[in-house]
């Protein structure tokens, strides 16, 4: 690990380290701070510690500027009642209380007019108000949280069982880590990353091989970075110097040039400056300046929850405005709140301030979004690139598939989105950034989204502070080529093919297709898997199915147009997709099928469309005829004969029994005549009905049948006779009386006739016949 002491102070070092070693009887009474004259005679730490193996499962130690379900406090109080106001509006607040002092913190929170909605008490015995020291460290151990104690560095038992009494709180497993540390001294950043100043090694024998596997085992840290302590003064807290801010983010003190102790500040801003985050990057330092002396200025020692950070103030005006004006620059977005704390007994000190007594609880439910692959700096040039992050929900929701994105801006523009998709790695996806140019400038950041409501983006901050890149200069060559550009579909159940060849110097992914759902376009499951890399030179052929359509609105011509979308990623292309509109034109057709029952006296209804959904073609609907030998049945038309039914029209025939003809069912045909020819009806009627309604006593008589001229039509019961031809063209209407009709024929074409006979009670019969 690169390591920032120079050659002088790794011999001072090596110094103290031998001389401190040499005398391990006589206790380090600066390192004791905070020790009453008891404790200061009691070398015993971590008498009710005890060590466990490590997890077995993948740990990940929680970073402070994650999501927090809320932040830990202890009563009496170490901060202001005000403070407590603010975060029970933030979060929920956990009070570790004894249950003697539970009445009194109820009262001192309900006059302050905190949210006790938004509080929990803990009932547990403390020893002190410093949390953030003794309080629980969380960790994920692969999906499920946990706790990681360790030995606390002062001998206060009641403050170093909290960690248990959360543990059990939780019903959470508990990890006992045999390391003396102190949660002031220890700083990370989510992704295995975290810093201690030397404190640890010094206080574990210095044994500093032992320190480092025990942070990667219990907490995943490594790389651990184990500074100098910058302020040299008795507590050798890092949050008393330096604070993540995020995972390339590192904030750090400066003293005056005056100050004797300014050379150590700028040696470990240097490291940092000079040593890579996470991400493959050196850290972003930002130096929050401070007046050294006695002039309060505990500005690091700042307490980030959710999207606020709570900054204690210190005593000199034009350094707070310094101080919060830092923070607003390097957590654009954030809410930035200065915190005073004017109370004599609790006051913020330089070593000891809003930091060192809360501390935050982590979402157990959170959305962990690990891009951890970011892309900056100059880029080789390549026709697209690929983020790929990890998202766990810890929640154990499944995650919205279309709301893993990233957000991309190029040149300054407009933020696009591109859909990420599994890569089949576990929990891993990939979306793909283009449309730049040779020497474009990008901007990007990755977002997403679980069944569970819980949303993150990396980085946190969104497009206020997204990673950034820039492409190399390039000139474009070659091109995605596919042949053909447009498939003609002429049948129904048709199958066409295009191919892709990859001309470009690169490797093209084919993230998805899709097919134009208006028209049932789908692909062949015998198509290569997507998604799917093209490399340069490549050919891959997908087939194209036009199964059974569906039908679309009319349009103009004689094809209808679809399209079949290619997502790569080097851009969209498209496929044109031609089906020729008759494929839909089915002709008159029955809803349903053609075998219709009459049950009861209600009747039952025949009902027709026309199914030229592609040419919109018209039919005329002429007449219809009952072939059965005797009429069994009456049909009331929905509309009158000849009618012309439009394209995906209905025309409804009800049907009512009508006369008794033998026994059972009886059946008849009805047949439907019309400009697209004929449809048969095949009819049944229950016999129990035939008897319960009037009879038609005379039968209907068409003679001669065929006819060369003249021909009768003979029935005791007529009041109309009208006949068309097959056409719809009525040739003749005659309202009568008589039982015997004679009608001219002559001159007439030859061919079928159909013959409405209608009673006197307005029944209505057709019968066919032929002129020649």
């Amino acid at each position: 690990m690169k390591r920032f002491l120079s050659i002088l102070t790794l011999l001072a070092l090596m110094t103290v380290s031998v001389s401190s070693f040499a005398q391990e009887k006589k206790p380090d009474w600066k390192r004791w701070h905070y020790l009453s004259e008891e404790e200061m005679h009691n070398t015993t730490r971590g008498v009710n510690f005890v060590q466990t193996d490590p997890p077995t499962g993948t740990p990940r130690f929680v970073a402070e500027f994650e999501p927090m379900q809320g932040v830990l406090i202890r009563y009496p109080l170490g901060i202001p009642e005000s403070l407590v106001v603010q975060l029970a509006n933030n979060c929920h607040v956990y009070c570790v209380v004894s249950s003697s002092y539970q009445s009194g913190a109820q009262n001192t929170f309900q006059n302050a007019g905190v949210n006790m909605n938004n509080v929990t008490f803990v009932n547990a015995p403390t020893d002190s108000y410093w949390v953030r020291d003794y309080g629980p460290w969380y960790i994920f151990e692969d999906r499920e949280p946990a706790i990681v104690d360790n030995v606390y560095n002062r001998p206060r038992p009641n403050d170093d069982n909290v960690s248990g009494v959360f543990a059990n709180f939780w019903n959470i497993p508990m990890y006992g880590m045999n390391l003396e540390h102190t949660g002031g001294n220890m700083m990370e950043d989510g992704r295995g990353h975290g810093v201690s100043d030397e404190l640890v090694v010094q206080e574990n024998g210095y044994n500093e091989a032992n320190v480092r596997e025990k942070m990667r085992d219990y907490l995943g840290i490594d790389p651990y970075h184990i500074t100098i302590d910058p302020q040299g003064d008795y507590i050798a807290h890092v949050d008393c110097w330096g604070k993540y801010l995020a995972p390339d983010k590192i904030l750090i003190a400066r003293l005056p040039q005056s100050n004797p102790r300014y050379q150590y500040y700028e040696e470990v801003a240097e490291y940092f400056e000079t040593t890579n985050c996470c991400w493959g990057y050196p850290y972003k330092v930002y130096r929050v300046d401070e007046p050294g002396g006695y002039t309060l200025a505990p500005y690091t020692n700042s307490l980030i929850l959710n999207h606020s950070v709570y900054v204690p103030l210190g005593t000199n005006s034009t350094y707070n405005t310094n101080a919060l004006a830092v923070y607003q620059e390097a957590m654009p977005g954030y809410e930035i709140v200065g915190v005073e704390n004017n109370n004599y007994s609790i006051g913020w000190e330089n070593t000891d301030a809003l930091h060192c007594r809360t501390r935050g609880v982590m979402d157990f439910d959170m959305l962990f979004v690990d891009h951890r692959n970011v892309i900056f700096g100059e880029q080789e040039w390549q026709e697209s690139i690929p983020v790929v992050s990890k998202f766990i929900a810890y929640s154990g929701e499944a995650l919205k598939a279309d709301s893993l994105l990233v957000y991309y801006s190029i040149d300054g523009g407009a933020y696009q989105t591109a859909h990420m998709t599994p890569t089949g790695n576990p929990d891993e996806y990939v979306g793909y950034i283009t449309g730049y140019q040779g020497g474009s400038e990008i901007d990007y950041y990755v977002f997403g989204a679980d069944e569970s409501g819980h949303r993150y983006t990396q980085p946190v901050f969104a497009e206020l502070d997204p990673h950034h890149f820039t492409m190399e200069q390039h000139e474009p060559a070659g091109e995605l080529i596919i042949t053909p550009d447009t498939l003609w579909f002429n049948t129904v159940t048709d199958t066409q093919s295009f191919t892709l060849k990859n001309e470009t110097n690169n490797a093209i992914v084919i993230s998805d297709i899709l097919y134009d759902q208006d028209y049932h376009l789908m692909g062949d499951l015998d198509n290569p898997a997507i998604p799917y890399t093209l490399q340069a030179g490549q050919t891959v052929t997908f087939n194209v199915v036009f199964d059974t359509p569906l039908f679309p609105p009319a349009k103009d011509g004689t094809y209808y147009i679809g399209e079949v979308k290619l997502h790569t990623s080097i851009g969209e292309r498209k496929v044109t997709a031609m089906l020729r509109k008759n494929i839909w034109d089915l002709g008159l057709t029955i809803v349903g099928p053609p075998f219709i029952y009459v049950e009861d006296l209600d009747g039952t209804e025949a009902i027709l469309q026309n199914g030229n959904f592609g040419t919109h073609e018209t039919i005329t609907i002429t007449s219809i005829e009952d072939t059965g030998d005797y009429p069994i049945l009456v049909y009331e038309l929905e509309h009158q004969l000849p009618y012309d039914l439009t394209s995906n029209e209905y025309f409804t025939i009800n049907i009512y029994p009508a006369m008794p003809i033998g026994k059972a069912y009886q059946n008849t045909t009805l047949i439907v005549h019309s400009t697209d020819g004929e449809l048969e009806l095949y009819v049944s009627v229950n016999e129990d009905l035939l008897w319960s309604v009037s009879e038609i006593k005379n039968e209907i008589s068409i003679y001669p049948n065929p006819a060369n001229g003249i021909f009768t039509v003979e029935s005791a019961n007529m009041s109309h006779v009208t006949v068309y031809n097959l056409v719809g063209q009525m040739v003749y209407d005659n309202a009568t009386d008589e039982k015997r009709v004679s009608i001219d024929a002559s001159t007439w074409n030859s061919g079928i006739y159909m013959v409405t006979i209608t009673d006197r009670q307005g029944a209505s019969f057709t019968r066919k016949i032929v002129v020649r």
